[in-house]
């Protein structure tokens, strides 16, 4: 890998634009090394004796080494502007030279900028975390000793107890407080995090008393605590990768010039670089000695190798097995689908009357297999490319690090299901075909209920197998989605309860799952399910349901931010629910008006949605953009991308609506149909969720924004109070 491609790989996503612009420098270093090639030998030595004289009496660089004194002792005043001073020399190399010299300026101006922006931020975001130290000890102060009552006693208690050494004196400043005071003047802040505390928060006006500091509370506030040590640990990390990389790339450029332009520049300038505040700066260090210290001390019992173990978290590392495995399920899903074809062709099995019956039958439980494994390989797929594209989908989605699934694991999941639910399909085809013994025949039936059952058993399994983490990660977000409006809405959240709403036809396939066994339609091979009442009503509610999640989402959205774009949201799922309530009263009792409002509804939700889409979830379609009629950033390089992926949005949300023009069709083209559309709807939402994302990623970009926010357990009522005077003045 070049030194360009490693550079980029190492980038903080959200902080690309900060970093020194190593390609563009080594654009400029292309144009001296073309145009020095141009030049006459005795042009060439009387340029050098030119340039090494103007090095030696002028200021050739940048004055920021003269600014370094003031700015690193008391972070005063900002770093100057260009000053460099190399002329315009009438050989076309010179220009380039002199560009190149502006342009570094420029670039170590822009770097340390942003690095002391970056360093006051975590200093300020330190000193309010000493703060809730402060509280967070002399809470766990009082619980382990209720009867303290004098600061004298606590700080008796207090010296008893501490060590000589420097890591204790660099924390004994959060003991020299009495609890009772301090915790006179915080609040534990009662995050909703259940159902019930949602409702009593929405009924009642519920305030915490003093009294109701216990020992309960006191395990949720250490481990949020500990969260926040965490993400502040991994910020000030991704700091000093900063500054490493910059410095290193600010020397590897020199070298690069001096081998271009054979003079020794290298050291007077890289001189001007460690002299400056990123090549200085000891602050970081400082702050990540003492993190480290103190979360090892109030939140490891000690332990060093187990504090720095959950400090530094672990990345992601690709096995040869994921690839071995995800080869052969491909290889064997390719070969199953082939034996599947050719056994139905060779058959004719569309062409009989018995065919035809287990097409109707069967087929539909073993698509809803079919519909998920191709949701997951549109997920791998969108997991390549946002990694291709460098957009942190782990971040954006709050996976815990280093548990984040990637392509090839998402690949292999979905082939695994593909090859087990083809093998049930074949063989259950097979015993049907050969017209095995009646009782063969039914066991043979029972395959596709034993398969998902087997799913659902390795989804909910509490063993550390089959990438525990992400399955568990999955079903706190469903459950979440079930609970809404009950649980805050998190992006993962939304993000799921919009995949639902794709897979309407795996809820219905369910439905016919608990018909098809629970009433026993397997063993009598009769196919009652579609004429029986309830089925239909509740075929009718299961299709609501996904819709439902999303629709409760933006009204906890809007009641939590009244932001009115979250109610507009909220009323395109409403439109969408309308149309299906009457496209569903159309399929069961017909009729010209059914019909017609049924076309209408249906074109307004399909509107509503494109516009949703493409303009709110894309972010596309910016008239007075840089990318005219797309948006100002794009992550793919190619603008036909965004316009082709537009088109598909428009095709397939028309494609939709064809189920309001059904007629008599019979029931195996019904069952194709259906399966096609449900197919096509998955693709469509495989589409959204790459731009989706992207616009997610782009819009934190914009905020310098790579770490998590989590929020502090506690409050100081003097603060709340400061900052509510100054919102009144």
């Amino acid at each position: 890998m070049t030194y360009k491609r490693d550079f980029k790989a190492q980038m903080v996503p959200e902080w690309a634009e900060n970093y020194m612009d190593y390609e563009g420098l080594k654009r400029i270093l292309k144009e001296v090394k073309n145009s020095s090639k141009q030049n006459h030998q005795h042009h060439q030595k009387s340029h050098i004796k030119s340039l090494q004289h103007k090095l030696s009496l002028e200021r050739a660089f940048s004055g920021l080494h003269l600014q370094h004194s003031s700015n690193h002792q008391g972070h005063e005043g900002d770093v100057e502007d260009p000053v460099i001073d190399v002329k315009k020399l009438d050989q076309e190399g010179g220009e380039a030279e002199a560009r190149f010299f502006q342009k570094l300026d420029e670039e170590l101006n822009k770097v340390n900028f942003f690095y002391k922006d970056q360093v006051e931020a975590v200093e300020n975001e330190e000193a309010l975390l000493n703060k809730q130290m402060e509280a967070f000890i002399a809470l766990k102060m009082k619980l382990k000793n209720p009867n303290i009552a004098s600061a004298e006693n606590m700080h008796h208690d207090d010296h008893q107890k501490k060590d000589t050494n420097h890591g204790e004196e660099a924390h004994s400043n959060y003991n020299r407080r009495n609890p009772l005071e301090i915790l006179d003047q915080v609040k534990i802040d009662t995050i909703v995090h259940s159902p019930m505390s949602s409702i009593k928060n929405v009924l009642t006006n519920f305030v915490e008393e003093e009294s109701g500091f216990r020992k309960e509370e006191m395990r949720k506030v250490e481990e949020q605590l500990r969260l926040v040590f965490i993400e502040f640990y991994q910020k000030l990390l991704h700091l000093k990768d900063y500054s490493y990389m910059n410095l290193s790339a600010f020397s590897k450029i020199m070298e690069k010039y001096e081998k271009i332009t054979t003079r020794a520049a290298s050291r007077a300038y890289m001189r001007v670089v460690d002299n400056s505040y990123i090549g200085t700066s000891d602050e970081v260090a400082f702050l990540l000695e003492r993190v480290e210290s103190t979360f090892i001390k109030y939140f490891s019992h000690s332990n060093h190798q187990k504090g720095r173990k959950l400090l530094r978290t672990r990345e992601t590392r690709e096995k040869h097995s994921i690839t071995f495995f995800t080869g052969f399920f491909s290889g064997c899903f390719v070969a199953l689908l082939v034996a599947t074809i050719l056994r139905i062709i060779s058959q004719k099995l569309m062409k009989k009357k018995e065919g035809t019956f287990y097409m109707t039958n069967i087929f539909p439980l073993y698509s809803i297999f079919g519909y998920i494994t191709l949701h997951m390989l549109m997920y791998a797929a969108n997991t390549y490319f946002w990694k291709r594209y460098r957009v942190n989908y782990p971040f954006i989605f709050g996976f815990k690090p280093g548990t984040e699934l990637g392509y090839r694991e998402n690949f292999l999941l979905s082939t695994g299901l593909a090859v087990l639910a083809l093998l049930g399909f074949l063989v259950n085809l097979q015993l049907e075909i050969d017209r095995t013994p009646r009782s063969h025949r039914t066991a043979a039936e029972l395959v596709p209920l034993s398969l998902v059952i087997l799913v659902l058993l390795i989804t909910f399994c509490p063993f550390n197998i089959i990438f525990r983490s992400s399955r568990f990660f999955f079903i706190r977000c469903l459950f979440r989605c079930i609970c809404a409006p009950f649980y805050p809405v998190t992006l993962p959240d939304f993000f799921l309860a919009d995949q639902l709403t794709s897979q309407v036809q795996t809820f219905r396939n369910f439905e016919l799952y608990i018909c098809y066994y629970g009433l026993g339609e397997h063993s009598r091979r009769q196919q009652k399910c579609e004429i029986r009442g309830v089925y239909n009503t509740l075929s009718f509610i299961i299709g609501l349901i996904p819709y439902w999640f999303r629709l409760a989402q933006c009204m906890r959205q809007f009641y939590e931010e009244r932001d009115i774009v979250r109610a507009l949201n909220g009323v395109t799922y409403l439109s969408t629910i309308l149309a299906f309530v009457i496209r569903t009263a159309f399929e069961l009792k017909k009729g010209m008006t059914l019909k017609l409002l049924a076309l209408i509804t249906s074109a307004i939700a399909a509107m509503q949605g494109l516009y949703w889409d493409i303009v709110m979830d894309w972010g596309l379609l910016r008239r007075h953009s840089k990318n005219p009629y797309l948006r100002d950033k794009l992550v793919i390089p190619h603008k036909s991308v965004y316009f082709i992926a537009m088109a598909l949005d428009v095709v397939l949300r028309i494609f939709w609506m064809q189920s309001v023009l059904q007629l008599n069709w019979r029931s195996l083209r019904k069952v194709a149909m259906t399966t096609v559309v449900a197919c096509l709807e998955i693709i469509r939402r495989g589409i959204w969720n790459f731009f989706r994302i992207e616009n997610e990623y782009l819009n934190n970009v914009g905020k310098y924004r790579p770490f998590k926010s989590v929020p502090h357990p506690f409050s100081y009522y003097k603060e709340e109070e400061n900052e509510e005077n100054e919102k009144a003045e």
